[in-house]
């Protein structure tokens, strides 16, 4: 062989060799891949499976939805609930879960979810308390009924017990204070009540009010259900201090009062819309048929009511009206009324 050649052959050979050892070691490198690959992507589709069908929230999750959950509940029998109500996929996960978060611990109350929630989520929160209520802003107009504020509380509160909170409410129509709250969803009626007879007590604890109250000379609760009709027949307390007088005054001479306010509280029928037969319903409220103040409040008067009802203005008048603007409108005899019907009210 020629010298000058072999360098040049032994060059190539090496390269050759070089070649084989890379592309031995790729081919191996691709056929590890090519039984990790598969392998490892069953592997994902298995853990998101394991998680879809366990851990994560079913699609069908009711989201802001209120869950309550009774005191005495066990961790299984919450399980069974939550599974049921779709809000986790697992009941033995969340048992496993809440046992590890909670210790067997399961706290009672209203759990509000916004949006669906994974099964580890739902445990934590329901073993340490993490209720997730947002405060509801709710006004009671003043004057309410309480079959009023139940309906306010009914649309507003969800999930709150209407009939426990009336059943509660109204033996103490006239001393729930009508206001601004704030309530959370499914709150105890009970607490409302504390709340509003708690509001009340304090605005009824002013000096002025209190004084006025003891100077005036008569119960309480006569003051509250006269105040509670006043709410209803003026707006301001200059006007329902000359109704007080005027009503006091009927009271006085023995005259029925006759006021339209008791119908709507009756048979919920409003002054307009009143006929001859509505004012004779048999009622110890309609005050066309009994002398006197009915049994008790309407509704739940404001302070303005009640002082106006311990302040009255004085009158000589027994009859008046409102016309369709608010004014108000007094006479001494009934033929004068029956005149100022026909101007202010006839159409």
């Amino acid at each position: 062989m020629d010298p000058d050649k072999k360098p040049l052959h032994n060059r190539v050979r090496r390269h050759i060799i070089r070649t084989t050892e890379v592309c031995d070691a790729w081919c191996r490198e691709a056929r590890l891949y090519d039984r990790v690959l598969p392998a490892a992507f069953l592997a994902g589709v298995l853990v998101f499976l394991i998680y879809f069908v366990t851990i994560a929230p079913p699609l069908n999750f009711p989201s802001a939805s209120l869950i309550k959950i009774k005191e005495g509940t066990t961790i299984e029998q919450l399980a069974q609930i939550l599974k049921q109500k779709n809000i986790i996929h697992s009941a033995l996960l969340f048992e496993a879960a809440a046992k590890a978060y909670g210790n067997d611990r399961v706290v009672a109350g209203e759990y509000f979810f916004p949006g669906a929630q994974n099964v580890l989520t739902v445990a934590r929160r329901i073993t340490r308390g993490d209720h997730e209520l947002v405060p509801i802003h709710v006004t009671f107009p003043d004057g309410s009924s309480t079959k009023d504020m139940a309906a306010i509380l009914d649309v507003k509160v969800p999930d709150f017990d209407t009939e426990t909170f009336l059943a509660m409410a109204t033996p103490q129509e006239g001393r729930l204070y009508p206001d601004t709250y704030f309530f959370v969803p499914g709150e105890d009626p009970g607490l409302v009540m504390q709340s509003l007879e708690n509001n009340f007590k304090l605005h009824l604890a002013d000096t002025d009010l209190q004084d006025a109250i003891v100077k005036f000379g008569k119960p309480l609760p006569e003051v509250l259900t006269m105040a509670s009709l006043l709410e209803k027949e003026a707006n301001n307390t200059a006007d329902r201090q000359k109704i007080a007088g005027l009503l006091w005054r009927r009271i006085a001479i023995g005259m029925p009062l006759q006021v339209d306010a008791v119908f709507p509280y009756i048979i919920g029928v409003n002054t307009f819309d009143l006929t001859k037969a509505d004012l004779a319903t048999t009622s110890p409220y309609n005050t066309y048929i009994n002398k006197g103040l009915p049994p008790g409040p309407i509704t739940n008067p404001s302070v303005s009511s009640i002082l106006a009802a311990v302040t009255p203005i004085k009158t000589t008048s027994v009859y008046y009206l409102s016309d369709l603007q608010g004014n108000l409108h007094f006479c001494q005899t009934y033929s004068c009324q029956l005149a100022n019907q026909r101007k202010y009210l006839d159409n």
